[in-house]
């Protein structure tokens, strides 16, 4: 019997302990994700520098049910969200420091990282990426023509998203930094009688 290339990555996926999940939706969502990353691949589109394997660790989430809203002030909400500019920067064209770097970051803020992925743009050196954290994100992309980095960091939980700052600026030595922080997914009254 011939397998299909769908059956033949079902029967990959089962046999392989770490990727068995026992949900035929994930497996599917899994082989759309590898035609979509092979596709990409081809296009020359998916950087393989420097992290670009998920971490095999699965978050189930029915293993618990926690709520990770912040109440702070009076008031609660999803997470706090860090919009930060380093204008007058150093250090913004090297993917594998800045991933270093960013991981630094999110551990300090006692993040717990789930994945990573950065992509190292030509011929102007710029770099975009993302850490994707149990907590929510961090992301950044990079101008060195410029001397510019914009990073974003969202963490909900316990986690400081604040303590990330001074871990980036020992990389980018940046001359001015600019923060904007938000409270995202705020609880109103009207809020918590939908819900």
């Amino acid at each position: 019997m011939t397998l299909t290339p769908c059956q033949e990555g079902r029967k990959a996926l089962a046999s392989t302990p770490s990727l068995a999940l026992g949900r035929s939706s994930s497996v599917g969502c899994l082989l759309v994700w590898g035609y979509v990353m092979n596709a990409l691949a081809q296009l020359g589109m998916v950087s393989g520098f420097p992290r670009d394997i998920q971490n095999m660790h699965t978050v189930h989430a029915d293993d618990e049910r926690k709520d990770y809203f912040i109440t702070r002030d009076g008031e609660s909400f999803a997470g706090n969200h860090l919009l930060i500019d380093f204008w007058d920067a150093r250090n913004l064209d090297n993917p594998k420091r800045i991933d270093e770097t960013l991981r630094r970051a999110a551990e300090a803020a006692g993040a717990t990282i789930l994945h990573g992925h950065f992509h190292h743009f030509t011929p102007n050196g710029g770099v975009s990426g993302v850490l994707v954290l149990a907590e929510s994100h961090i992301s950044i992309h990079t101008w060195p023509e410029r001397n510019f980095a914009a990073i974003d960091v969202f963490m909900c939980g316990v986690c400081d998203p604040n303590l990330t700052i001074p871990v980036m600026q020992e990389l980018f030595q940046a001359g001015r930094v600019e923060v904007d922080a938000l409270r995202r997914g705020r609880v109103t009254r009207q809020s918590q009688r939908a819900g």
